[in-house]
């Protein structure tokens, strides 16, 4: 029986948004996150890359990747673990 994702919430300014984790790899001492907004075929999907929260580095930050270079490569990355997930940008 298959694992079920883990569910996270999301604190923004003014919502809370809830994701299923469907992976996470490290890569350069860097962790990213492939989270979506529901587990149907037709899903919404992010790659969030962590940071941690200058003002409390106990707090750890996910945003999405700015960089197109970087985006495409860690895209590529989480098409290779999750060969039975289709990834489109």
């Amino acid at each position: 029986m298959a694992e079920k994702p883990e569910k996270i919430i999301f604190y923004t300014d003014t919502d809370e948004v809830e994701f299923y984790v469907i992976e996470q790899t490290r890569i350069n001492d860097v962790n990213y996150i492939l989270v979506a907004d529901s587990m149907d075929d037709e899903a919404e999907a992010l790659i969030l890359k962590e940071t941690v929260n200058e003002e409390d580095a106990e707090d750890v930050i996910y945003s999405e990747i700015e960089d197109d270079d970087e985006l495409e490569a860690i895209s590529r990355v989480f098409s290779e673990i999750l060969d039975d997930i289709d990834i489109e940008m």
